[in-house]
């Protein structure tokens, strides 16, 4: 039997392109700071996969991992939405907030967001692999 070939809006380069428009057309004081975070996290694993949920840039693998909250305009509030249950280590102390299932990490500018990026990139590596040997699956 022939694989289901998945229709259009599903496959990964479709929803780079939704995303790449939706930036192309966002108007917000932090737009390369956004732009820089986003290049971050999708660089950090080939696992993750992005698309634009709750009406901002949002990103998963097996879960949705994290989001924008676009109405912070005097920094950049990347939400992380790791499960209370999922164990994801922040040995980088990047966590600013921590909730039951949310995390939320800010940036004020591209050179904090450069200075912080190899502690992003193993937040990020971390979800994936825990998510990889976690049996749950959300999306």
């Amino acid at each position: 039997m022939a694989a289901r070939k998945k229709p259009r809006g599903e496959r990964a380069v479709d929803r780079t392109r939704a995303m790449n428009a939706y930036l192309a057309h966002l108007k917000h004081p932090l737009k390369a700071e956004i732009a820089a975070i986003r290049a971050i996290i999708m660089q950090a694993s080939d696992k993750i996969s992005e698309r634009v949920k709750w009406d901002a840039p949002s990103f998963y693998f097996k879960a949705d991992l994290a989001t924008f909250d676009l109405h912070s305009t005097k920094f950049v509030h990347l939400i992380l939405l790791f499960p209370a249950e999922l164990p994801v280590p922040d040995n980088d102390r990047l966590i600013e907030v921590d909730h039951e299932n949310r995390r939320e990490v800010t940036f004020r500018n591209l050179t904090e967001i450069a200075a912080r990026k190899p502690a992003l990139q193993r937040l990020v590596r971390d979800f994936v692999t825990a998510m990889g040997s976690s049996s749950e699956t959300r999306t």
